[in-house]
C-alpha cells in the first residue's frame, strides 16, 4: 500500500483533544504523524486525499450492535452489517450474543471475529452470553468465553430477571474483571407491553410498559454492584428516574457506566404516531421530559457512551399490527449523524460528540481503537458536518431497512471510509 497523505482536514481526535486543521500520515496501514497543514513534504509515492475542509476523526466504535447471524441471516449478516457500518462511518462493532444460537460457545466468538476479519472494513468484538443460550437460567462459561475473546458479557436485549443469578454472574465476572452490561427493564413489567405507559399509549389502546420498570430494575443491579464490585453497564439507558439514579450512584464512586442510543434523545413516543411499527423500539421511546433528561445527561457526563442499538427486523416482522410488531430499529448507517443533531442543538460540542462514539466506548470494551494517535491502526472517518442528507428506507446501505429515522434529513456525511489504512466506503460530494 501506498503512504496516504490527508491534507486540508479538521482532525479531531478526542482522546488526544486534537481539535485543529491539519495533515495526517498512513504507512502500512498504521497512522504514522499528525502535523499542520502548512507543513512541507510528503513521502515519494504518496497518494493525497483532499478533504476539502471536512472533518477527519477516528473510525466510529459502535458498542451495541445486533446482527443476524448466525441463525437470523434473512435480516442481516456480518457482511451486509458491514456495508451498512462502513457507510455510516463505523470500523468497530461489539457484536450482542442473542443470536440462534447464542454467542454463548467459545468457538462461536472466534468464528464472529473471523467473519469481521473477512469483511476487510469493520472489528467485530464479540459479547460473551450471561446466561446460557442468553435465556436467563443457569451462568454461561464466562471463563472459556472470555479466553476465546469475548469483549464483555450481556443477554442482550433480555434482562437478567433473577437476582441470584445475576449477583453469581457478576461475581464470576468480576473476578475476570470483565463488563457486565444489562438491559435494564424489569421483564414482569415489560412482558407484552409495547409502548410507554401513559396518555398516548391509552388513547392508542396499546399494552403498556411503565418508565418505571427501567429504574426498577437499575436500582436492584447498583445494589448488586455495590456487592459484587463488579464493573456493571447499563445499555441504551432512555429514563429521567434510571439516570438520576446513574449518577447518584457514580458519584458515590460505584463501578458504574451507561449508554444511550439515538432514538431515546432524537426521538419521543409521539414518533410511533398512528401506529409506526418502524418506531416501535425495545425499550420503548419515552415522554418529551424522559428524552430531554437523556440530553442532559449526555451534557454533564453521566452518559459514556452513544451506540446505535442496531437492531435489523424484516419487512414481515414489521408489517404487522403494532402490538405484534417486533422491536427494533436500524441505525449504523444515521448513528454519527443523528448525534450530530445534539451539536446543532448545542447539547454537545462536536469533539465532545464524537467522543462518545470513539475512544470512550473503546475503554468501555478496553479496546485501543478509537484515536488518531501515532502508531495505532488508521481506522478512520471523513465527514462533512454542513451537508444533509435524506434518510430513505429501503434503499439504505445494508439488508435491514426499518429505521425509525425514515423520511428525516440529517445532517453530517460520510465522505470516506478507511480499515487499517485501506479505502473502504467513499461518497463523492455534489
Amino acid at each position: 500500500m501506498k503512504p496516504l497523505l490527508f491534507t486540508n482536514v479538521r482532525l479531531i481526535d478526542p482522546k488526544s483533544d486534537i481539535d485543529q486543521p491539519g495533515r495526517l500520515l498512513v504507512k502500512d496501514g498504521i497512522i504514522a504523524g499528525i502535523d499542520l497543514p502548512d507543513s512541507e513534504g510528503k513521502p515519494e509515492e504518496c497518494d493525497v486525499i483532499d478533504g476539502q475542509g471536512a472533518v477527519l476523526c477516528p473510525g466510529l466504535v459502535d458498542m451495541r450492535v445486533t446482527v443476524g447471524e448466525p441463525g437470523y441471516e434473512y435480516r442481516e449478516t456480518i457482511a451486509t452489517a458491514a456495508q451498512a457500518a462502513a457507510a455510516g462511518g463505523i470500523t468497530t462493532m461489539a457484536i450482542l450474543p442473542n443470536t440462534k444460537p447464542a454467542i454463548d460457545n467459545p468457538a462461536l466468538v472466534s468464528v464472529l471475529k473471523a467473519k469481521g476479519d473477512e469483511t476487510g472494513s469493520v472489528t467485530i468484538l464479540p459479547y460473551g452470553a450471561l446466561t446460557v443460550g442468553c435465556e436467563g437460567k443457569e451462568m454461561a462459561e464466562i471463563g472459556l468465553l472470555h479466553e476465546a475473546g469475548a469483549i464483555a458479557f450481556t443477554d442482550g436485549n433480555k434482562a437478567v430477571e433473577n437476582t441470584r443469578l445475576m449477583m453469581l454472574t457478576m461475581s464470576y465476572a468480576h473476578g475476570y474483571n470483565c463488563l457486565v452490561v444489562q438491559h435494564p427493564e424489569d421483564p414482569s413489567l415489560a412482558k407484552n407491553g409495547s409502548a410507554t405507559r401513559g396518555e398516548l399509549a391509552t388513547r392508542l389502546g396499546l399494552p403498556s410498559i411503565p418508565a418505571a420498570a427501567e429504574a426498577i430494575m437499575i436500582a436492584r443491579d447498583l445494589r448488586l454492584a455495590e456487592l459484587t464490585k463488579c464493573h456493571l453497564h447499563f445499555g441504551h439507558v432512555s429514563t429521567a428516574e434510571g439516570l438520576e439514579l446513574i449518577r447518584q450512584a457514580k458519584q458515590r464512586g460505584l463501578p458504574i457506566s451507561c449508554d444511550t442510543a439515538p432514538m431515546y434523545f432524537d426521538l419521543n413516543e409521539e414518533a410511533i404516531g398512528d401506529f409506526r411499527t418502524y418506531a416501535k423500539l425495545s425499550p420503548p421511546l419515552r415522554s418529551e421530559e424522559d428524552r430531554q433528561a437523556v440530553c442532559q445527561a449526555l451534557a454533564d457526563g453521566t452518559i459514556d457512551a452513544i451506540a446505535s442499538d442496531h437492531l435489523p427486523r424484516d419487512v414481515d416482522d414489521k408489517r404487522l399490527p403494532f402490538a405484534e410488531a417486533a422491536a427494533g430499529g436500524t441505525g449504523l448507517v444515521t448513528l454519527l449523524s443523528v448525534t450530530l443533531t445534539r451539536v446543532k442543538e448545542k447539547t454537545l460540542t462536536l469533539p465532545q460528540a464524537l467522543s462518545l462514539l470513539t475512544h470512550r466506548p473503546a475503554e468501555l470494551l478496553k479496546q485501543s481503537c478509537g484515536t488518531l494517535e501515532k502508531n495505532q491502526p488508521a481506522d478512520l472517518c471523513m465527514f462533512d458536518p454542513e451537508k444533509t442528507w435524506l434518510v430513505e428506507a429501503g434503499i439504505l446501505p445494508g439488508r435491514a431497512q426499518n429505521t425509525p429515522f425514515d423520511n428525516r434529513v440529517l445532517p453530517g456525511v460520510v465522505t470516506g471510509t478507511w480499515k487499517m489504512g485501506r479505502k473502504v466506503y467513499e461518497k463523492a460530494l455534489s
